[in-house]
């Protein structure tokens, strides 16, 4: 039996251990890592994650009432709600009745479930472990009931529970990812459109290496909420300056070339954050065309430059993200660096030639040790499919 099959029947075997009961579905949703394109999901622009090589499990089996209970075995943690009444918590369990909240919205007409969950993506560490709950969740609900839902409707309904219910103001790109992701791709999410197009990763030119800082972030903290605001502000604040029309919905509107009158025109804080979602919306068509091309020169440039534009102009960067990224830069191999996720803490991400992948983990661990204190936690991962349902498979 392979890891990933035990990994299954060991979530069966605490599902009926738990509930006394067998488990009729078992879904599956892949973390993510964001390429390039970050903080643009809300702003209605462009982004380039792939889905990651790291899981989250849902088992579930209805029940003759409107009862919810739930295991969350790595937290080693239950609670349960009802189907037709979910109440916030302020606890992980909130995101899971976020889904109920959201198909409900939809006008479904859920029955009580027994649901367990476990994963292999680690928590806050800007993996989106979250959206591959939510999306599982939502996968297997489809399934068990029939709802009908396609894959971009699970990732719609995922993340209308995590913003609607949860409060978190995220966008739709981690639950796109989770998704639809595929082997050996990177998407190009247009968050405007919601289109979503496979991007083929050209040759085997590199590992994708994430080291974490070490500092957990969480969504829902205020800064995340900050950055969404301060958007918001520059947008009104370029449409009263006649530079944006009045039909602009999001700073996607904007262009390069009106730069200079949005300089004079904005706040200086909030024309940096204009000024990183332009410049990173053009980067991340450049980096698609980079992919395709197997161009490694180029991936490393625009990383370098998204990098510098999180750390000075958006200011969601931490002296550990900064200095992982420094040391990648010296590292022999690594193509590029910049931090993954929201930042203010979590995953930095390199891409690493492969034959030097090991080499660089070392050196960039260790640099980070004699600064810090402590070697970082790392670990590899590669463009995986999206969700699926396991017995599909």
């Amino acid at each position: 039996m392979n890891a990933k099959n035990a990994w299954v029947e060991r979530a069966h075997s605490h599902f009926s251990e738990d509930f006394g009961s067998s488990a009729e579905w078992v879904a599956v949703a892949p973390g993510r890592v964001n390429l390039i394109g970050e903080h643009t999901d809300y702003n209605e622009g462009l982004a380039v994650p792939c889905a990651v090589d790291r899981r989250t499990l849902v088992l579930g089996a209805p029940r003759g009432d409107r009862k919810v209970r739930v295991h969350a075995w790595d937290l080693d943690e239950a609670g349960e709600f009802l189907s037709d009444a979910p109440e916030r918590r302020e606890s992980w369990l909130d995101y899971v009745q976020g889904v109920f909240f959201a198909l409900a919205e939809r006008g479904f007409d859920l029955p009580g479930f027994d649901l367990g969950i476990t994963s292999t993506v680690p928590l806050n560490s800007g993996l989106s472990s979250s959206a591959a709950l939510g999306v599982a969740l939502v996968a297997g609900l489809n399934a068990g009931l029939g709802l009908d839902l396609s894959p971009s409707d699970w990732a719609r309904v995922a993340h209308r529970g995590e913003n609607g219910f949860v409060g978190v103001q995220c966008g739709l790109l981690d639950h796109f990812a989770s998704a639809l992701g595929r082997e050996r791709h990177a998407l190009r999410i247009d968050c405007r459109s919601q289109t979503v197009e496979p991007i083929p990763i050209a040759g085997a030119g590199f590992s994708i290496l994430l080291v974490h800082s070490g500092v957990e972030r969480r969504l829902a903290d205020g800064v995340y909420g900050e950055r969404v605001a301060e958007c918001r502000r520059a947008l009104g604040a370029a449409q009263a300056a006649g530079i944006a029309p009045p039909s602009a919905r999001a700073l996607r509107d904007l262009s390069e070339a009106q730069l200079p009158r949005l300089e004079r025109a904005l706040d200086p804080i909030e024309f940096r954050r204009v000024r990183h979602v332009i410049g990173e919306n053009a980067r991340a068509d450049a980096f698609c065309r980079a992919l395709v091309e197997g161009d490694t020169q180029s991936l490393g440039t625009l990383l370098a430059q998204g990098q510098a534009s999180l750390r000075e102009d958006y200011a969601v960067s931490t002296p550990e993200l900064d200095w992982l990224c420094e040391l990648g830069s010296r590292c022999d191999g690594v193509v590029g660096s910049r931090l993954t996720g929201a930042g203010l803490g979590g995953f930095t991400l390199h891409l690493v030639v492969p034959d030097q992948l090991e080499a660089a983990r070392e050196q960039i661990g260790e640099g980070f040790r004699a600064r810090f204190g402590r070697l970082p936690e790392s670990l590899t991962a590669l463009p995986s499919r999206g969700a699926y349902l396991e017995d599909s498979v």
